[in-house]
């Protein structure tokens, strides 16, 4: 609910402050007096487009506060969160129009967009005339109107179009892959029959690197080792050790004891020997290899760092590379049957989804209905019980929420053909017939404060009673703020504003005045009779007011 509405330094309005309360408001004066440029402040604070030259003359800014209740649950809080905005048990409003043409926002004091202003004011004003393209005029806004009037579920629809649109990407998703992994077949191919004719195991081209350097360093050690085994030998110092034990033991018995030392340590010299020598073919015999071993060993191991260099990856990983070209080689050669598989999947998603589709259209048509045949019950008591109102529904294009295009058409005259509500009526018409689609859309949908304006223009008498008398209707369950000419109308308001225009030392500006039952009747009256108010008309006022 609009609770205030703060105006400073705006178009004629020095500084005004109106507090609005619930039930039927109506707000009453004389042509000119300024009555629209409240509707232009509010629309202003709201983030609509509307005059481009606002502030008033003179003045070095311009200012709109307005200041909403917000109870648990109003859609205005979604709103808030997703711009991180706090949101209490009051929402407040504020835009501030710089005598340069800067705008600024604010919500509960924090700066924000005109963008957040307009997405909050979708779901706290409703304005309803005859220059209105934000509501019931606007027919993008029919199907959504019918839907709230209805009681739609759109949760299945929506479900199904977001897992049709998922399978469709799925689809298009694979046939793209499939296309691209095609176009390198011949590649894998090629790369996995390289790959597994070598198969390269993990840790293998360092096993093979440290068997090429044993080899290439026992290629030059074996010649010394092997003359030493030579020098060790029988034909080398073990010769001759063994010739000197012989000669030392033939002399040994003449010697009486003096070499028996010399024979000991030649003894184990022989043993140490003989070890030195054995230690030494040993190690011969290990550094013992083919030459075309090596030739085998370095050809593999240059043919492992080969692939690894040719795609990019590490030696030990090339196992595990040619795992994932064997993968997508499998997935080109099964890519057909998946494709047949996500076709299936992606009909099975469009038939899901045309059955929600077709039970919400049902719904809407079952609505559409009801719709038309409350809206022809109250254009009879508007005066406009020849003209007829349609809902016409018609295939549109798919999306979330069903695949129908729905439009409010009327025909004002019998056999007159049926048109857009803005195209077909005329002024007070059009109003009526807005009031009337209004009173029952209200009975469906969720109730906001809702301006008419001037909707009871060209109307008058009974008409313009049964017009207040609906709106008063529609007040018992929601906020109304009525501009109008109509004293029909404005007899039926629980809260009556009068526009003035005062003109103070050459100065215009426009004021409203909170009117007391006692200045009810006289403002009713003036409406009645014109600018000499009689007594008449005062009776007529009194009347109104208590009827």
């Amino acid at each position: 609910m609009l609770r205030s509405l703060e105006i400073r330094d705006m178009l004629i309005i020095e500084r005004l402050e109106l507090g609005f309360r619930p039930g039927l408001n109506v707000l009453t004066g004389e042509t000119g007096a300024g009555k629209s440029i409240l509707l232009d402040c509010l629309g202003f604070v709201l983030g609509w487009r509307g005059r481009a030259e606002l502030v008033r003359t003179g003045a070095a800014q311009g200012e709109v506060t307005a200041v909403f209740d917000l109870p648990e649950g109003h859609a205005a809080r979604t709103i808030l969160a997703e711009a991180g905005l706090d949101a209490g048990d009051e929402l407040i409003l504020r835009r501030v129009n710089a005598a340069d043409g800067r705008k600024t926002a604010y919500v509960n004091d924090r700066r924000t967009s005109g963008e957040v202003l307009r997405a909050l004011s979708d779901t706290l004003i409703e304005l309803h005339g005859q220059h209105d393209d934000r509501g019931l005029l606007n027919p993008r806004g029919h199907r959504q109107l019918l839907d709230a009037f209805a009681g739609a579920d759109l949760a299945p629809a929506r479900r199904a179009w977001a897992a049709r649109a998922a399978a469709r990407r799925a689809l298009e998703a694979a046939e793209a892959d499939l296309a691209e992994m095609r176009a390198e077949e011949d590649y894998l191919r090629h790369a996995v029959a390289e790959l597994d004719a070598l198969d390269p195991m993990p840790g293998e081209e360092a096993e093979l690197d440290a068997r090429r350097r044993t080899m290439q360093a026992a290629a030059r050690i074996r010649e010394d080792i092997s003359r030493a085994v030579q020098a060790l030998g029988s034909d080398g110092a073990e010769g001759l050790m063994a010739d000197a034990r012989r000669w030392l033991d033939g002399a040994a018995e003449k010697a009486e004891g003096r070499l028996d030392g010399a024979i000991a340590a030649l003894e184990r010299a022989l043993t140490e020997l003989g070890e030195a020598a054995q230690g030494a073919e040993t190690c011969l015999e290990a550094l013992s290899f083919d030459p075309r071993e090596i030739e085998a060993v370095e050809e593999r191991l240059f043919a492992i760092r080969g692939l690894a260099r040719k795609h990019g990856v590490l030696a030990d990983d090339l196992g595990g590379f040619a795992g994932e070209l064997r993968g997508r080689l499998a997935a080109v050669d099964g890519g057909a049957e998946n494709i047949r598989s996500l076709t299936e999947a992606v009909a099975a998603a469009d038939a899901t989804y045309d059955v929600a589709a077709a039970a919400l259209s049902d719904t809407r048509r079952e609505a559409a209905v009801r719709l038309d045949a409350g809206v022809a019950a109250e254009l009879a008591p508007l005066k406009m019980e020849r003209a007829h109102f349609a809902t016409e529904i018609t295939p549109g294009e798919a999306g979330p929420e069903g695949c129908d295009q729905v439009a409010f058409t009327v025909a004002t005259n019998p056999g007159a053909p049926a048109g857009a509500l803005n195209r077909i009526a005329s002024g007070g018409e059009l109003s009526r017939f807005l009031l009337a689609l209004k009173v029952v859309l209200a009975r469906g949908g969720e109730a906001l404060t809702m301006i008419f304006d001037e909707i009871d223009r060209g109307v008058g008498g009974a008409t313009a009673d049964a017009v207040g008398r609906r709106l008063a209707r529609l007040a018992e369950t929601a906020q109304i703020l009525v501009v109008t000419h109509s004293p029909q109308v404005a007899a039926r308001g629980a809260h009556h504003w009068r526009v003035e225009k005062r003109v103070a030392a050459g100065m215009t500006t426009s004021t409203v005045v909170p009117l007391a039952p006692a200045e009810r009747i006289g403002e009713l009256a003036r409406m009645l009779s014109g600018e000499n108010v009689t007594d008449a008309a005062r009776d007529a006022a009194r009347a109104l007011l208590t009827g």
